[in-house]
Parts: C-alpha cells; structure tokens; sequence
C-alpha cells in the first residue's frame, strides 16, 4: 500500500489533498514555481488518472511550467508507456524497484542475491529501461534514472547515454567518476557519428 494507490484511497486521500494544497502555496504564494510533482510507485493508469483529477480539484493542473512526472518501477509502467507518456511529461525510473519487479527477486534477500538473482544489469531490466526510453522519447517525454545501478556499475552509465537518457541521478561519491564516464561515452558516440559520415 503505497506510492499512488494510498493517495487514492479513502483513508488517505484528505493528507494527500492536504499535500497538494502545500505545493500550491509554495508555487502561488512562496513564488518557487520550479517546483513540479513526480508521482510514486504507479501501477494502473486509472489511478494515477485519479491522482491529476484531484490535484486538478486542488487548483494544482499540468501546464507548460506545471510539468507531471511519474516513477518508472512497476513493470506495468513499461509495458503501458505509450499510454502513460499521453497523461505525463517525464519518467524516473527507479531501477532498484524495476529490478526486483521485473525478476520477481527480494532485494534485500541475501540467499537470492548470493545465487545471482538480484542484478540490475540483467538483460530484462535493461530491455525495460531501453523500451521506456525509446517509448517515452517517440512522444517528447524525458525521461532520467535515480536507481542505484548508475552510482555503482559503470556499464549501466554507458548503456543508458547510449540509449539517450535525459538525466541521470547518482550517489554524491559517484558523481565525478560519473560524468568522466559520461563525457567519455558522448565523445566515442561524436567520433563514431563523425566517422560514419566521413565513410558516406
């Protein structure tokens, strides 16, 4: 019971309106309209459908600088990204959640992880992450990752550049060696591009 289904439901419904009043004050009276929204652990687009109408209610609607986000850790996200890049503006993917949903692993289960079963660079939820990309791009949504593959496996880092990530989001001790690998990535794909067209 978390992330959108508890926003919806009856018992919890007037603390997240209560919520949304408070992000409409600091937007309205505080002046800090940078401030968007990014919706928790969604599974159905019904409910996260639900979710906007009663923001909506709240004064709270999505606008060119009223910008709707959602996470991206149920795999049900992937397989309705078309239909969910119609209803938001951008994706975050948690690659923590995705991987254990996607596997049907407890992460924080030391037999399975000793077994090899916990991997976030298993092909499946790279698939995952890729098709989200590919997805959310084909309609001008963004999409970024604040999982913890990307602080820790440098092979994560080059796949998602690879795959056109907008953002990536790490670790504070992992955010210089990111962007060098960043860098590094970009500068082989600029050279590869200006290769190609030079062999054309």
């Amino acid at each position: 019971w978390r992330g959108v289904s508890r926003y919806i439901s009856k018992q919890y419904e007037p603390a997240f309106r209560l919520g949304v009043k408070a992000i409409l004050k600091v937007r309205e009276e505080m002046g800090l309209s940078n401030v968007w929204v990014m919706f928790p652990f969604v599974r159905t687009t019904w409910e996260l459908n639900r979710a906007i109408r009663i923001m909506e209610e709240e004064g709270l609607r999505r606008s060119s600088d009223f910008k709707v986000w959602i996470m991206a850790e149920v795999p049900s996200v992937i397989v309705l990204a078309d239909e969910f890049s119609k209803i938001v503006d951008g994706f975050s993917i948690g690659s923590n959640d995705l991987a254990q949903l996607t596997l049907g692993v407890d992460r924080d289960s030391d037999l399975l992880a000793r077994m090899g079963y916990y991997d976030e660079r298993d092909p499946a939820v790279l698939e995952s992450i890729r098709r989200l990309i590919h997805t959310a791009h084909k309609y001008g949504k963004t999409v970024s990752i604040c999982g913890q593959a990307p602080s820790v496996y440098q092979e994560v880092v080059e796949f998602l550049v690879k795959e056109g990530i907008d953002s990536i989001s790490v670790n504070p001790d992992a955010v210089v060696s990111t962007r060098r690998m960043v860098a590094s990535v970009e500068q082989k794909m600029l050279l590869q591009g200006l290769r190609k067209k030079l062999e054309e």
